[in-house]
């Protein structure tokens, strides 16, 4: 937890014994605070390419469930060692799958669910209760216990208090401990899940544990595409508070975007776009779609049913009010050092050309860095009126991220979101074989 908050020595108990064990606990310890009036937040954290690190000797620190620095350049060095594309993300699958070792070490310390991020901390939620996998199958289910209060310096006494629980095992094992997981969640305060992982796995798990009144927190970069998008618009339709860090990081391209059209004088190019070029790292899909979506969306256009690749590029068309066409390019690219996130945009192109006066066309580039405006600039752009802007990439972490969407206490998904997805995923789902 954060240094303001002191931590007992995390208990070991029987997982079955926690409910009653916490009742206690703050029956004759806490007899005028019954805890935090805050929320309860379940992680699922496995961590599975931090494990095989410790695991086989690659790093020698505890695993504690955060994309640390440590931890990303190790992966780094994983994809150099086996050969794998540079453009591989480092958390990527493949990086998992070719961590090898003559034989695996067990790890001296497990201590996922006991380090929470600052971030959250501070939020000072009533209960955390930390899903940890393990990588060898037959590992029994074990169960950790502790609560914390401010301490008396910061402002505690009366002050609100939570506990920690986490549940360590295979994932069989936890699977048969989630009936313990729902004695846990408090009726009357928000619940949310976030799902620290891919959702490709075990989806009779996360179906399970995303019951419909929990609040969800996914990333889609996370996964096989259209099972990311399928999953995300599932969840909107069935009326689920579905929060998607994958879309959060769309914020600053998002806003960036609204201000270069904010003067009134510019409101008329957007009337006349005809091409929208997007560029990402990769080849994961869903956020430049996303993206797409959102613009399609908010300036009402139709998404017409001829989209196809052409190798890795996806090609669509949309259809304007004045049923003029819009051409829409989605263009993935290598990149040597690629974000921790899969399919990260990092250039887009909008060329707005006015049927009356094709002399005030105009191009519009947002990108990532110079060189990217570079690169979209090339093709007979220079004879366009030209608007650039560098958008500020933010870098925070996932626990960040989080912190800032449990802060916002949002008991519904975000209706921007809630349109842009079932669009993204339609566009991802009508595309047909390569031309």
């Amino acid at each position: 937890m954060s240094p303001q908050l002191t931590l007992q020595t995390p208990l070991q108990i029987p997982p079955s014994e926690i409910p009653s064990y916490l009742k206690k606990l703050w029956t004759q310890e806490q007899i005028d605070n019954k805890g935090a009036n805050t929320f309860s937040l379940i992680i699922w954290q496995p961590a599975w390419i931090e494990q095989k690190l410790v695991t086989t000797g690659k790093i020698n620190e505890p695993i504690l469930g955060n994309q640390r620095l440590e931890i990303i350049e190790a992966a780094r060095q994983i994809v150099l060692e086996n050969d794998l594309p540079h453009s591989t993300p480092p958390f990527d699958k493949s990086v998992l799958a070719s961590i090898k070792a003559c034989r695996d070490i067990e790890p001296e310390e497990d201590l996922r669910g006991q380090h929470i991020d600052h971030s959250i901390s501070e939020l000072k939620p009533r209960r955390l209760i930390t899903l940890a996998p393990t990588i060898g199958k037959g590992r029994e289910l074990e169960a950790l216990v502790a609560a914390y209060c401010p301490l008396p310096e910061e402002g505690g006494g009366n002050a609100a208090c939570g506990d920690v629980v986490v549940l360590r095992g295979d994932v069989e094992s936890l699977k048969d401990s989630l009936h313990t997981v729902e004695q846990l969640i408090p009726n009357d305060l928000p619940s949310w899940l976030w799902w620290n992982g891919s959702l490709d796995e075990d989806p009779d798990l996360l179906n399970k544990v995303a019951i419909p009144v929990r609040r969800l927190i996914i990333d889609t970069a996370l996964g096989e595409p259209l099972r990311c998008l399928d999953l995300l618009q599932g969840s909107i339709k069935n009326g689920q508070a579905v929060n998607d860090l994958n879309w959060l990081r769309l914020r600053t391209w998002r806003e960036t975007l609204a201000m270069v059209f904010d003067p009134p004088n510019r409101r008329e190019i957007l009337h006349n776009l005809v091409n929208v070029d997007i560029d990402i790292e990769g080849e994961n899909p869903v956020q430049g779609l996303l993206f797409a979506a959102w613009i399609a969306d908010r300036l009402e256009w139709k998404l017409e049913k001829d989209i196809y690749k052409e190798g890795n590029i996806i090609n669509a068309k949309f259809t304007r009010l004045d049923r003029s066409v819009v051409t829409f390019r989605l263009m993935p690219l290598p990149v040597g050092k690629p974000s921790i996130h899969p399919g990260q945009i990092i250039g887009l192109r909008l060329i707005s050309r006015p049927k009356d006066d094709p002399k005030k066309s105009v191009c519009i580039i947002l990108a990532s860095e110079s060189g990217e405006c570079m690169r979209l600039e090339a093709g007979g752009m220079a004879s366009m009126e030209l608007l650039e802007e560098v958008v500020p990439i933010q870098k925070n972490s996932a626990e960040m991220d989080v912190a800032r969407l449990l802060s916002t206490s949002r008991g519904s998904t975000s209706p921007l979101l809630a349109n842009a997805a079932p669009l993204a995923a339609k566009m991802l789902g009508l595309i047909n074989p390569t031309k």
